[in-house]
């Protein structure tokens, strides 16, 4: 019977399949696989049995596992008995030579942790170009820019989406540099000393490491350090807090009395089972609401770390729930946020109607520079604008109405010149320009 979200609600099948049962225990065998081939590559046992070892990695399975575990009360065992049992004797007694538990199981862990980041490379990857797509398409919207929820000047979505854009662009960056020190893995010995390993333990280790295809620990206690996997899991937490800000921009700009996009809303969805009429934006909600869950597993993360001396167990019950189901959430509202972002719809009426809520008043700053142009001084042309803007929101006229009512305006600027001055379109600086640097910067060819 399911019981968490995960198992019929969240997340992709293919992050799922990373964090299988059966995806844990391949990667498992594929680890003592390296592991006995590098110690017949030294001399350390027989390659004849590190090939048989290596040959029957696929006749072990999870059930056999699992009942072995049940007799013993020991994950990593079942597994080396598991195997040996399928490879027979003489190969069967090399399984797991020299090593300990956690240099199969951190190293297991390192590879799924290389798969977990491919896929989420591919999907930061489509979330970028598809902000980037929209970027382009709305350079020229001219919205209201809003600063403490307040209506400030002008701004344009373009610019939103080239922001974002460019936030997605350094989680790349910060995938592809911690990479390296991530999917790490170790042949480190009972506590780091590769003992057993004897003369040929770093040897081991690099080999090991080689065939698997990851970097080694330089060196390690009896577990791969804890800082690797919490900066994983702090940067899962990074791209979350960006697709929070991302999906609440969104449904913030949905909100009825805003109005000026909205998600996709399919042909026969339901909004609400007493509301016929509400049109919600639940994928942005479940974004946000899932990205907390994401970044509240950084505190676990960060304690995992801090083990006794060479390393007690607390980290292992915790991580068995937190480095999957944080990978899974956050490919899962990445896809999400795709889904957001692709299939956003503009009101550009509503777009206009904010625009002119304040009657020109959001414009002041506009109007101050000009004034200070024109001899003023900026700070005259301040406290002149400031006093004009004041009187519009009191008495409910326009900026224009409020401006020329003072004769000093009324001598340096007309009617006409006002109205330029506060059409929003006019007052964008370099919006569309900087949008077009960051296309360019991103290798995005615009669409004609």
């Amino acid at each position: 019977m399911a019981i968490h979200p995960i198992e019929f609600r969240y997340g992709t099948p293919e992050m799922k399949a990373v964090w299988t049962e059966e995806a844990k225990l391949k990667k498992l065998l594929q680890v003592e696989a390296a592991l006995a081939r590098a110690e017949a590559e030294v001399g350390l046992i027989p390659r004849k049995d590190a090939e048989r070892i290596a040959a029957c990695a696929d006749q072990v399975g999870v059930e056999r596992v699992r009942q072995i575990e049940d007799e013993i009360s020991h994950d990593m065992m079942a597994v080396v008995l598991a195997y040996a049992e399928a490879c027979g004797e003489p190969a069967g007694q090399w399984i797991h030579y020299g090593a300990t538990s956690n240099d199969i199981l951190d190293t297991g862990l390192a590879l799924q942790l290389k798969d977990a980041m491919d896929i989420l490379a591919e999907k930061l990857h489509r979330l970028k170009n598809a902000l980037l797509e929209k970027a382009d398409a709305t350079k020229h919207l001219v919205t209201a820019g809003r600063t403490h929820g307040q209506l400030a000047v002008p701004t344009t979505y373009g610019l939103r989406f080239a922001i974002w854009a460019m936030e997605v662009a350094r989680h790349e960056e910060r995938l592809v540099q911690m990479r390296p020190r991530v999917a790490v893995g170790q042949m480190s010995g009972a506590v780091g000393t590769q003992a057993a390993f004897g003369k040929h333990g770093i040897r081991i280790r690099a080999l090991t490491m080689e065939y698997l295809g990851i970097p080694a620990a330089t060196v390690s206690s009896q577990i791969v350090q804890r800082d690797r996997h919490a900066e994983y899991m702090m940067f899962l937490a990074g791209v979350a807090g960006t697709l929070d800000k991302i999906c609440l921009e969104v449904r913030l700009m949905q909100r009825s009395e805003i109005g000026e996009l909205a998600e996709g809303f399919g042909k026969k969805q339901v909004g609400s089972s007493t509301m016929p009429h509400k049109r919600n934006p639940i994928n942005a909600e479940q974004v946000c609401g899932l990205a907390r869950v994401v970044r509240a597993y950084v505190g676990p993360a960060l304690e995992n770390n801090v083990l006794w001396d060479e390393r007690d167990l607390t980290n292992s019950s915790c991580e068995r729930v937190i480095i999957p189901e944080s990978s899974i959430l956050l490919d899962h509202i990445l896809n999400k946020t795709i889904r957001v972002i692709t299939g956003l719809t503009f009101y550009p009426e509503n777009i206009r109607r904010n625009l002119g809520v304040l009657r020109g008043v959001q414009m002041s700053e506009a109007v101050m520079i000009e004034l200070a142009k024109r001899g003023f001084g900026r700070q005259k042309a301040h406290e002149i604008v400031r006093d004009a803007s004041m009187k519009a929101f009191e008495q409910k006229k326009s900026l224009k109405e409020s401006l020329l009512e003072n004769p000093d305006i009324a001598a340096k600027l007309t009617p006409a010149e006002v109205d330029a001055i506060t059409d929003p379109e006019n007052y964008i600086g370099t919006a569309v320009e900087q949008v077009d640097e960051v296309l360019r910067k991103e290798g995005y060819i615009q669409k004609k």
